[in-house]
């Protein structure tokens, strides 16, 4: 094996505040390395990262966490998703809710998103927490309009999200794990009781869709239906809010490539695709080889983990000129940020539709923002993030 002999903490606040350059040293000792404390090999470039999520010889294979009896309501929402499952389980749970998710209901969003944003906007002071008071409720609010429940259970759904993701992070607690059981008991009751009332009462909205998804005669089992909710909610809501608290602190940042943006030079579209390279809210995506199989001259054996780090992926200088420069103009941009492959992310369309609405109504009511102090980080890795975001506008 290939030893990895620089020393990878996540947990370290040095590490937490700024990985990258320890990414960039890891890149620089190999394509593929083996982490001891971690147990997994690191997929650590570009290419190599490709190479594991294109090539279905690697998986997402879920194993229960224990005590499997304490941990059913985690363990029971992941392992009736389709991102924890492999062919021929995720063909048919993506087919069903690709279905569902793709009648129209992203266009048929964006007046809402629109209306949305330009009321939370209106809302705002002249100083404002730019995660807690714009960017961390709009995501939930889209998709409890999707999915056709009440915009004031946001706060619910926000802390039941929050809460289970805290478990994709290296060595979790107890206390986290009381925590996402906990939510996960909460969210899967309340997802089944609007099921409940979508069976009674149809409507156009996507729980709907997912109940009356057919594909060659399967359906959605419930305990299938509930999971798909929360992944949706969970995955459309953590992404949202960490791609666009990231990016936008880097705007925030770089004065000169915010005024590209407010100037018209470079359009939203094209400037947040930068957003979602420069910092990536996903660090880290992990799979297992289900054969022997080689990565940029590794072998990887059956059984094996391998973490693709999608942030040290989207600062390899092999595919992005000047990498740890922030361009809002960079294109073309072939970052990794909704992954490839069988499992690229299904809400793509979506959280760039998001994003682009919330950045072009932010900045037509304040183009000239301005960080009013520090930021400080989430305690996290895998998702990265910050807590809040002090802004200002600028006189």
């Amino acid at each position: 094996m290939t030893s990895n002999t620089l020393q990878l903490d996540p947990s370290a606040p040095e590490f937490l505040q700024d990985p990258y350059p320890t990414l960039a040293a890891l890149r620089e000792t190999g394509p593929v390395l083996w982490h001891e404390p971690m147990g997994m090999w690191l997929a650590t470039t570009h290419d190599s990262v490709s190479q594991v999520l294109r090539n279905r010889s690697f998986g997402r294979i879920w194993t229960d966490w224990e005590p499997t009896a304490e941990m059913e309501p985690f363990n029971a929402l992941h392992r009736n998703q389709m991102m924890e499952n492999e062919p021929p389980t995720h063909t048919r749970l993506r087919r069903l809710v690709a279905a569902a998710f793709g009648r129209g209901h992203v266009e048929r969003m964006r007046p809402r998103i629109e209306s949305l944003a330009a009321q939370m906007v209106d809302e705002l002071g002249d100083a404002f927490d730019l995660l807690g008071d714009y960017a961390e409720p709009m995501p939930v609010y889209v998709i409890a309009d999707m999915l056709g429940v009440p915009r004031e259970d946001h706060a619910r759904l926000r802390d039941w999200s929050q809460a289970i993701v805290h478990m994709y992070e290296p060595g979790v607690g107890a206390p986290t794990k009381a925590a996402a059981i906990e939510a996960s008991t909460a969210f899967s009751d309340y997802v089944r009781d609007v099921v409940e009332q979508r069976r009674s009462s149809p409507g156009e909205d996507l729980i709907t869709d997912l109940i009356q998804a057919r594909d060659d005669g399967s359906k959605l089992s419930d305990d299938e239906l509930v999971a798909s909710v929360v992944l949706l909610l969970n995955a459309g809501h953590e992404a949202s809010v960490n791609v666009f608290g990231n990016g936008f602190h880097a705007l925030l940042e770089h004065p000169d490539q915010l005024a590209r943006i407010t100037s018209g030079e470079v359009p939203v579209e094209t400037a947040l695709e930068e957003l979602i390279r420069y910092d990536a809210a996903l660090q880290l995506f992990e799979r297992t080889a289900t054969a022997d199989v080689e990565v940029s001259g590794q072998l990887i054996r059956t059984g094996e983990k391998i973490a693709c780090l999608m942030g040290s992926a989207n600062r390899d200088a092999a595919v992005f000129a000047d990498a740890d420069t922030f361009d809002v103009g960079r294109d073309p941009n072939p970052h990794v940020g909704f992954g490839m492959g069988l499992h690229f992310c299904l809400g793509a369309p979506l959280a760039r539709l998001e994003l682009q609405i919330s950045i072009k109504t932010l900045l037509g009511r304040f183009p000239s923002l301005e960080l009013a102090g520090e930021a400080p980080r989430r305690p996290t890795w895998v998702l990265r993030g910050y807590e809040k975001i002090d802004v200002k506008a600028a006189p």
